[in-house]
Formats: structure tokens, sequence, C-alpha cells
């Protein structure tokens, strides 16, 4: 299972992880957590049959919302969505994940193969017994976990990245597991690596000067693979800010930065080539579907 556990990108800042693990005790008492629901004899309403049109039968993919307790670990407490926010949210990644993707030359096909079986929508963030947070989560392939659905909010930039983040790094984990990552990706940073439990100890501005685009980049050569298509898809500064030199450099700092650039923009034209090679797919058209979006 892949998690996206607090502040994996540059827009969620480290004050964010540290005000999550803060708050995480005080949200117990007030909402209903880890409640099953295993009838299995629920009436179909009209928002399932839509589902079912829409979804399921297009593109042979589930949407949980019904709050089950197998979608979290025994150790992890969860919040149900709220029914009215399912549909919106059902909006949200048709328009900004999936219509990208057929949009694009290869990239229905794309989409409808490699898809995971089963979407679930969770009300909250992914409490977990050891005080962290995971904002997103996919297993194998075959599952995606959008949570904070019910703060749904489009037009809130934080909420609008959060998901677009986690869907398009979970959806490229697809990718190197189908295909394996692409000749020689691990050298590029060969000594940047950290692990996993100890990512979020880095600073961004060290992340970027070995060369990863997030400390979690750095947690290992499959999360970097994700994090970078992610960022290079819905980051609309990515190409400014990450890929761009800074100019003028005349600090030690500023040169670092510097080279990290380099590793990233390494990083990204292999991730694009191994992309087109394996799937068809061309990364810089798929951003460009994005962004037209954002």
């Amino acid at each position: 299972m892949f998690n996206t556990i607090f502040s994996k990108g540059n827009f969620m800042k480290f004050t964010l992880f540290v005000g999550l693990l803060l708050v995480t005790n005080s949200c117990y008492d007030d909402e209903s957590l880890n409640v099953p629901v295993r009838d299995t004899n629920v009436e179909l309403t009209p928002l399932d049959q839509y589902i079912d049109e829409n979804f399921t039968q297009k593109y042979n993919m589930a949407i949980r919302y019904r709050f089950v307790d197998r979608f979290v670990d025994p150790d992890e407490r969860a919040t149900p969505p709220r029914v009215e926010v399912v549909r919106p949210m059902l909006d949200f990644i048709e328009e900004f994940w999936i219509a990208p993707y057929l949009e694009i030359e290869n990239g229905e096909e794309f989409f409808v193969d490699h898809v995971p079986v089963e979407i679930v929508f969770l009300g909250g963030f992914i409490y977990n017994e050891d005080g962290t947070v995971t904002l997103g989560t996919a297993d194998a392939g075959a599952r995606i976990t959008f949570t904070n659905v019910n703060a749904i909010d489009p037009e809130d930039t934080d909420w609008r990245n959060l998901q677009l983040q986690t869907v398009y790094h979970e959806f490229a984990h697809t990718v190197h597991q189908r295909y394996k990552l692409p000749t020689a990706f691990e050298t590029i940073s060969p000594t940047g690596y950290t692990s996993a439990g100890s990512w979020f100890n880095l600073p961004e501005e060290e992340a970027l000067q070995r060369g990863f685009v997030s400390p979690y980049a750095s947690s290992s050569p499959n999360e970097d693979f994700a994090e970078t298509v992610a960022f290079y898809l819905f980051d609309t500064n990515f190409i400014d800010n990450v890929l761009t030199d800074e100019a003028d450099c005349d600090t030690p700092e500023c040169v670092s930065r510097n080279e990290g650039r380099e590793r990233i923009r390494q990083k990204v034209n292999a991730i694009s080539e191994h992309y087109e090679k394996v799937t068809g797919v061309n990364l810089l058209k798929l951003r460009e579907a994005v962004q037209s979006k954002l």
C-alpha cells in the first residue's frame, strides 16, 4: 500500500504537519469514526444508478462512499463522507482526473487499462494510531482512497491540490508497478534518498538541492517517480519554480538548488520517455490538459 502522509508537497508546509498532529486527538470526540456498515441489501438510489452508468459501466470503476471498516486498517480511524458531497466529488474527479486523459492521444486507452477498480471516498483524513494523519492511499493499483471529501471546495487551492496530488501520485504508481522504473532512474539522485520513516525530517530546501520535488519523494525511488509525475501534472508553477534555474547564482545554496533542478529535469525527461514508450501517453500533453482546467 502506498500512503500519502501529511505534507508531501510544496503547497503543504511543515507547519500543517505539526498542526494536524496536534489536533488529531481532539477530532476523535466529535466525529463518528470507524462505524462499519455491512448491509449488503442496500436499495440502489439515483446516485448509485448514476455511478453505475457513468463510472462502473464506462471504466469498470466502483465508487465506494458507504462507509465500511475494510476501507481502513484496524489501527486507523476515519470519518464517512456525507451523501450530499458524493456527486460533487464525482464531478471533480471526472473533470480534473478522467477528462484530461480522454482529451489526449492514447489517453483513454491508458486510463481504462490502468484505472483502479475501486475508488473510495472518506469524509475526513485517516487518523493513525501513532498520531500521524494519512491524506490519501492506494493499494497495489487496485484502489485509490480520497480523504477530506466532506470539505470539498474546488475553488480552494489547497484542497484541490491535495486531491490532485493524491490521485496523480497514486495513479502514477500503476506505471512503475506494471512496467518498472525508467532505466537507471535510481542513479539520478544516488545519495539523496532518506527512508520511509525519516523523510519528514528533510527540509524542502534540502530536498530540492538533492534533486527531489518534495521531501516525501526522497523516501524511495518508487515514491520519487510518483511524486515527480504528480507535481509535473498538477503544479501550475512547476516549470518556473522547479525546472528553471535561478539566474545570477552567486551563493553555494543557489548553486546547490540549481544542481538539484538539473537532477529533476533528468527525472522528468526519463519519466516522460518511459511513459511514451510503455503507455503511449505524452506527459507534456497530459500536463497541458490538466493545466487548462486549473
